[in-house]
């Protein structure tokens, strides 16, 4: 309603306006528009170069606001050229806030370093010296596990930044090892531990899964993740919603991109061919007796009553996400999602997808829209093509650094993007060689047949 106001009134200067000088009148204000929008982008980074400087601050509460105001300009506009010149001075302050600030402002600092990776500067070297230099004092903030905002921040921002800046499938298990060690750390005995809170069960296992869905199982270290299937269905008993659904979630692209073996059963070594078909047979069974159990818990939440959880609006979500799984499970069906970012439709056909759409979502809150229509990693990601923006019918002009940065074929950023788009096509063809496979009997004993998704 704003906007039709908005050209009324335009439409009646015009009409008030001498009829020789309409034309030079049009022109006039076209440029008008652009300056405008220049002189809005001229202030912001203003704003953000004072921001920076703010973070040099002694006082902690000054940081904070600084950090603050850095997250809500970065929602509300992509600033590729900012982010290219402040990068070093930005890695460095939020790794400082992060290791010697309070909770709220590394909770701050966390979110500051994910928006910095890849939603305002293109995956590259940048991006994985990020993370790099990221990783140690993450894990050390980790080892405190007082507050549960703070600690969900700082698995966000890991898993972003691996998402982002990891190179080699080897950099996101090393993250995902480290999400891992919040809810099972590693002590010594006769160490008392405190019991992770829901929030952080459920932050932990939401960044795992998504970082799982950049690298499947094929490429997984056989002794890191046993007994991980085990303890997602654990999760299934547990009173808080949010944790039994991001742990459905995870069971499910767990049973997409397959290598069951590697999420349920002990390494045994190597032994003679005699015992090494009987302990295939053994965890075959073992296998489809995790996923019977994880079946009848995942039929019962998808008609569950209430009662459990006290969040009783969330229980449709929970409904509907576990009849998704329940489908996956039984007939082979992955759900099917579609929203709309302005005037096009962004559509997921995979449970890899729908965690991503999902995780990146809730990271970039209200500035998600906007980072669809104009954010071209996002758009490499997703395989997403929005209709060609215009401001106020003229073409919006981008910077000779924003040309260089995105426009040269040679440039760092069309490497990158060569590079990570390469990547994506790679996993979505794995994903769906997966999916036609499920579609096909498998020949195992016939006790063991009796749907497509069973054949893991």
């Amino acid at each position: 309603m704003g906007r039709k106001s908005s050209q009324r009134n335009n439409v009646v200067m015009l009409d008030n306006d001498d009829t020789d000088s309409m034309s030079s009148s049009s022109t006039s204000r076209s440029e008008m528009i652009v300056s405008g929008a220049e002189d809005v982008q001229v202030d912001k980074e203003t704003l953000l170069d004072q921001c920076v400087d703010a973070l040099y601050e002694k006082r902690g509460s000054t940081r904070e606001k600084a950090l603050a105001s850095i997250i809500e300009t970065f929602n509300s506009d992509i600033q590729h050229e900012f982010v290219e010149k402040k990068f070093a001075t930005l890695l460095q302050q939020c790794l400082n806030s992060i290791k010697r600030g309070s909770s709220k402002e590394i909770t701050l600092a966390s979110h500051v370093l994910g928006q910095t990776s890849g939603f305002n500067y293109w995956p590259g070297d940048k991006a994985h010296e990020m993370l790099e230099e990221s990783v140690s004092p993450i894990t050390e903030a980790l080892k405190s596990r007082s507050d549960a905002s703070k600690i969900s921040s700082l698995l966000e921002c890991l898993a972003i930044i691996t998402f982002v800046g990891g190179e080699e499938p080897e950099e996101t298990e090393k993250s995902m090892q480290l999400m891992w060690q919040v809810i099972h750390p590693k002590i010594g005995p006769n160490v008392a531990t405190a019991k992770p809170s829901p929030p952080m069960i459920t932050a932990m296992v939401s960044a795992w899964s998504f970082l799982l869905t950049t690298v499947g199982g094929l490429t997984l270290n056989p002794k890191s993740w046993q007994g991980s299937i085990s303890y997602f269905s654990t999760l299934l008993d547990k009173d808080d919603r949010a944790v039994r659904i991001a742990a459905g979630e995870a069971l499910a692209l767990i049973f997409e991109v397959g290598s069951l073996e590697k999420f349920s059963v002990e390494d045994k070594g190597s032994s003679d061919s005699s015992t090494d078909e009987a302990n295939k047979s053994k965890d075959i069974l073992h296998i489809q007796g995790l996923r019977a159990k994880v079946l009848n818990q995942v039929r019962s939440l998808s008609v569950e009553a209430g009662g459990k959880g006290s969040a009783k609006k969330d229980l449709n979500s929970q409904r509907n996400t576990f009849r998704d799984i329940l489908e996956f499970l039984e007939e082979g069906y992955t759900p099917e999602s579609s929203m709309k970012i302005g005037g096009d439709s962004l559509t997921t056909t995979t449970w890899c997808q729908l965690i991503q759409l999902n995780f990146l979502k809730h990271f970039l809150g209200g500035g998600f829209v906007k980072h669809m229509q104009e954010n071209e990693f996002l758009h490499t990601v997703f395989g997403f093509t929005p209709k060609k923006k215009m401001l106020s019918g003229i073409e919006h002009r981008i910077s000779g650094t924003e040309k260089r940065m995105y426009k040269s074929p040679n440039s760092v950023a069309n490497k990158a993007r060569t590079q990570f788009r390469n990547k994506q096509r790679m996993i979505r063809m794995w994903v769906t060689t997966l999916l036609e496979m499920t579609s096909k009997e498998v020949l195992v004993a016939p006790e063991l047949r009796s749907s497509p998704a069973e054949i893991y």
